[in-house]
């Protein structure tokens, strides 16, 4: 039996990493600050460490590999290798695309394109991370880089605007052209494909951005996990901004496509991750269990930054054409 240790395990994709762990037979620790009370299915082992204080509990402890869902910044990374280097075989990181300078506008890019040189926030920080794992455990690591992680147990409420604002029903305001192209990962394809790349010891840079598609996909997608009834009003770009709509927060997967510095984000080879393993499940199957999850949780499930209904109502009076 494999033992795997996992840095986090009690948010989000950490929580599942745990569950795709216990699937396939290992032995799971987690480490975290116990600062979450979180109810597993079975006994697991749970070590209290900080990555910006105290590593004790690891002293002494030896694993096959660790999956990192929880590191931020290079310190942490440091002290994370200075405490495992010797004590596992291969360390999978779980890092960003938003290392990368710049998505320029119409411009797919893959594992090789220009990481940011920035120290500070947090695509400069997880860039700065993924120095030090590489230059602590050579061949013996893999960066994931995720786009948008989707799915139950969402705290950000994201995506999961868009299943629950589809099952509201009524006139719906969607962002941008139709075919505009989007991506997100279903977080338990990424933690079952984080869990594969710990236990065959794959060493790499890879993306996680999931199955490419339009927007209009997405809502179909969302719109098949819901037994109301929608009418989409499509919005383009340049009336969302002058709507002073926030990308990305204030309607989830909407970024305008001319920005500069961020309009080809959606645009990621997921070729590499593909060939190392990474299997993703229908869109419409991502939407039905978000909003599941979201019915269940309540508020809990969405964000304050998403668009409100009464903006929704506005932008659609003001600025929308069918």
């Amino acid at each position: 039996m494999k033992k795997l240790l996992i840095l986090g395990g009690t948010v989000f994709l950490g929580r599942h990493v745990l569950d795709a762990a216990l699937a396939a037979g290992c032995e799971a620790t987690l480490l975290n600050r116990g600062t979450h009370d979180v109810q597993f299915a079975q006994a697991v082992e749970q070590l209290r460490g900080d990555r910006d204080g105290d590593l004790s509990a690891l002293k002494g402890r030896a694993f096959d590999a660790v999956v990192d869902c929880s590191g931020y910044t290079p310190a942490q990374l440091q002290r994370s290798c200075d405490a495992l280097r010797d004590q596992v075989a291969h360390y999978v990181f779980v890092s960003t695309i938003s290392v990368y300078a710049r998505f320029a506008p119409g411009c797919a890019y893959d594992e090789t394109a220009d990481v940011t040189t920035a120290v500070d926030g947090y695509g400069g920080a997880k860039a700065r991370a993924e120095d030090v794992i590489a230059k602590a455990m050579p061949g013996r690591f893999a960066t994931v880089r995720p786009g948008l992680i989707v799915g139950p147990f969402d705290p950000s409420g994201r995506f999961t605007y868009w299943p629950s604002r589809l099952n509201r029903g009524g006139t719906v305001l969607a962002p941008g052209r139709p075919d505009r192209p989007v991506q997100f990962i279903d977080v338990r394809d990424l933690a079952q494909w984080c869990v594969h790349l710990a236990l065959q010891r794959t060493p790499g840079v890879f993306h996680a951005v999931g199955t490419s598609g339009s927007m209009a996909q997405a809502l179909q997608a969302c719109q098949s996990a819901s037994a109301s009834i929608a009418e989409l009003v499509w919005c383009d770009d340049a009336a969302l901004v002058r709507a002073q709509v926030a990308p990305w927060t204030g309607l989830p997967l909407w970024i305008p496509e001319a920005d500069p510095d961020f309009g080809g984000m959606l645009l990621g080879s997921g070729h590499r991750a593909a060939e190392a393993g990474l299997q993703t499940r229908p869109w419409g199957h991502t939407a039905r269990d978000t909003l599941a999850w979201a019915q269940e949780a309540g508020a809990a499930a969405h964000s304050a930054a998403a668009l409100t209904p009464e903006a929704e109502a506005h932008i659609l009076r003001n600025c929308c054409h069918t």
